[in-house]
């Protein structure tokens, strides 16, 4: 069976709604659609795409009533909740829903992004580029061009531009967003109920978690994006989503829009392959011990909880997936799939001289790139999660540009300034987040793990000092490092920074042990890397260009990139393995079945389970009972946490907030048998608002709808 760049399998593909119209209108109509295209994307008039915001620029929310309502998931909200937490008033562990629009929480930081409008500027770029150009020549012909389109179409900075490639380099298209700086909280459950079932139901199905929260974004007064400001009122939208209240059934129609992060379909068997044999399990090994020795100290402190909530959280995720997409690449066979079809691509490649000649050598070159990445693939995962899996040699490594500023007799007292002004305006944040004695145990470990696990020659030379003269003690060098760094503590750092020196810098144990690491990464495994993925990246660009001439009558959907994308499918139930069947659908009798107060994970408060004993559900009740989430067959990955689930009349039904375990592989390969999406139903996030929290204010802003 050929995969995915061959075979388009059933409601597969992140679609760009200015294609929608072309590709796939009637399909999706067929399938149960009551809009048109122009109704879904549309630059001139209100459409669907007017609701869709690109959450913080890492998830997806979508606007929920003509005051700028965001709705969007727990887990997307989770650092500002955190960060206006304290452990006097723990929002995070208690809830919080505004009574009155006063009471919405400034978060600072947080940015929603609205598309204007995408327009194709492929044969723009391409202008200005050849076949025979260098990958470096290549990259700068297009950072060149698209500065051009940027200028043009900012409308003097009013419009935040980008030009992404698609298919791989093949494709370009500009994107044009207007950026609203302040946001504010308007509510979020009590994280019993936003992560109830925690790290062991991350996920899984069957799911019973309210991952949901509430910002509302601001504009001027008229109605220009502005810092916060107490005179700024909310935005009005050209289009919000109506919630529908009403039943789910299987089959029925479900369509997402979001910003999904990044997918690679398109990679080869070489790619699976080290992702299997070397990358995904250096990852897992090093944040299992980073998430070990946070979860050890936050269980002795509500403090260093909320400090390292949001990092614990992030990394405990990412975590999960690595494991699954491991265990779904082997399961699914999908390095043989790929080598069936690099097999049918070779075998075209050959099959005229003018092929051969364009694509000939690809197969044989990725094979080659692949192996020399293998090479230094340990040490670079080593690197990025273990050298930067800590929090004292990142930050320390910050100060580079100052210590070579303030070392160079050269440079202006204005740029020394302005640099540790804002060096000065990042301690606070740096330091909220981090608790010292958890970062000494994690900086120790870290480091023990690369020297045991990274090649000795590939090894920074602090490491044999650590070897020599601390005698392999990597406990006792960290000891010293953090006794002895003024990057451990932030009235040390705003000490220094008031009279700053490039000497002070340089003796710093932290920042000579960064640095140390760092230049010998970049002298001796990044030219490896940058040489090994120029050839991958123009090889990739050829193979996937070819994989569209061989078939041209197929729909090719490009990998995600962050930005807007549809998805279309179904309501669904599945069966993850032999013998075992999982419904579409979750209850409130779930949560009380899971329920273990003893355990943090399983949580459940007290006025849910008094609500649930009165099957006091409201309007939001079904035949005695109050539905939790469902699934869907959604092709979706990281960043459409928080899109919108949308029915065929173009109302909300749900968020979408997590893939199912049994398809992990999915970022790589889409299967269609097991692939689900996993949603919290529009009727338990306004049950948790108006009956569990207490405040129908923010229920009757909204449109409901049966």
């Amino acid at each position: 069976m050929l995969a995915l760049p061959v075979m388009l399998k059933a409601d597969e593909g992140m679609w760009l709604p200015m294609l929608i119209k072309r590709l796939n209108e009637t399909d999706m109509q067929k399938s149960g659609l009551k809009l048109t295209a122009e109704e879904i994307y549309s630059v001139n008039n209100s459409s669907l795409k007017d609701a869709i915001v690109h959450f913080g620029g890492f998830c997806t929310g979508e606007i929920i009533s003509p005051d700028g309502l965001i709705l969007t998931n727990h887990h997307c909200g989770y650092d500002a909740i955190t960060t206006l937490s304290t452990v006097e008033d723990n929002i995070l562990s208690n809830g919080f829903y505004a009574l009155s629009r006063d009471k919405e929480k400034p978060s600072e930081g947080l940015f929603a992004t609205f598309l204007v409008r995408m327009d194709d500027v492929t044969s723009r770029i391409q202008s200005v580029l050849n076949d025979t150009m260098p990958e470096d020549v290549r990259t700068k012909a297009i950072a060149d061009e698209t500065k051009k389109i940027k200028e043009e179409n900012s409308e003097k900075g009013r419009y935040r531009v980008d030009v992404k490639s698609f298919f791989k380099g093949n494709e370009f298209y500009m994107f044009v967003y207007e950026v609203y700086k302040d946001v504010r909280l308007v509510g979020t459950p009590p994280e019993s109920v936003g992560k109830f079932g925690g790290d062991t139901d991350n996920w899984m199905w069957p799911r019973h978690t309210g991952d949901f929260s509430l910002f509302r974004v601001y504009m001027s007064p008229d109605g220009k994006p502005a810092d916060y400001s107490k005179d700024n009122v909310p935005y009005k939208s050209k289009h919000y989503l109506p919630i529908n209240i009403g039943g789910k059934n299987k089959e029925d129609y479900a369509m997402i829009m979001g910003y999904p992060g990044n997918t690679d379909r398109y990679l080869t068997s070489y790619g699976v392959d080290l992702a299997i044999e070397s990358s995904n399990p250096a990852i897992v090994k090093l944040r299992t011990r980073r998430l070990e020795l946070m979860k050890e100290d936050m269980s002795k402190s509500a403090a260093v909880k909320l400090k390292l909530a949001t990092e614990y959280a992030k990394t405990a995720n990412y975590w999960k997936y690595f494991i699954g997409q491991t265990k779904g690449l082997k399961r699914l066979r999908t390095a043989e799939q790929k080598r069936e079809i690099e097999k049918k691509f070779a075998n075209w490649a050959m099959s005229t001289p003018e092929l051969k000649n364009k694509y000939g050598n690809v197969i044989p070159v990725l094979s080659s790139a692949y192996d020399e990445m293998k090479k230094v693939n340990t040490a670079r995962w080593y690197f990025q999660e273990g050298v930067f899996g800590n929090q004292i040699l990142p930050y320390a490594f910050s100060f580079t540009a100052l210590e070579e500023l303030l070392g160079n007799k050269n440079a202006k007292q204005e740029d020394i300034d302005k640099l540790t002004t804002g060096l000065k305006a990042a301690v606070k944040d740096h330091f909220d987040n981090v608790n010292a004695p958890t970062d000494q145990k994690v900086f120790a470990a870290l480091l023990s793990m690369y020297s045991e696990d990274v090649p000795k020659e590939q090894q920074a030379p602090v490491f044999e000092t650590i070897r020599t003269k601390y005698k392999g003690d990597f406990n006792a060098f960290a000891k010293k490092v953090f006794e002895t760094s003024m990057f451990t503590d932030a009235s040390k750092v705003n000490t220094f920074l008031e009279k700053p020196s490039a000497k002070k810098i340089k003796n710093d144990l932290a920042y000579s042990t960064m640095k140390s690491i760092y230049d010998h990464y970049t002298v001796n495994i990044r030219g490896t890397i940058r040489s090994s993925q120029a050839k991958i990246d123009k090889n990739m660009r050829l193979f996937v260009d070819g994989i569209r001439k061989m078939d041209p009558e197929k729909k090719y959907y490009p990998d995600a990139n962050s930005t807007m994308r549809l998805t279309y499918g179904k309501i669904a139930d599945y069966y993850p393995m032999d013998g075992v069947y999982y419904n579409y659908f979750t209850t409130i009798e779930g949560i009380m079945e899971k329920m273990d107060n003893s355990v943090a994970e399983f949580t459940v408060p007290q006025k849910m389970v008094d609500l649930y004993k009165n099957k006091d559900y409201g309007r939001y009740g079904v035949n005695g009972s109050l539905p939790v989430c469902f699934i869907t067959t959604n092709d979706i990955t990281g960043g459409n946490s928080g899109s919108p689930v949308i029915n065929g009349n173009g109302e909300l039904i749900g968020l979408a907030f997590d893939g199912n375990w049994e398809a992990m592989s999915g970022d790589i390969d889409f299967d269609e048998t097991y692939k689900r999406t996993i949603c919290v139903d529009s009727r338990y996030v306004l049950w948790c608002i108006e009956k569990l929290g207490g405040a129908p204010n923010i229920v009757n802003e909204m449109k409901l709808v049966n």
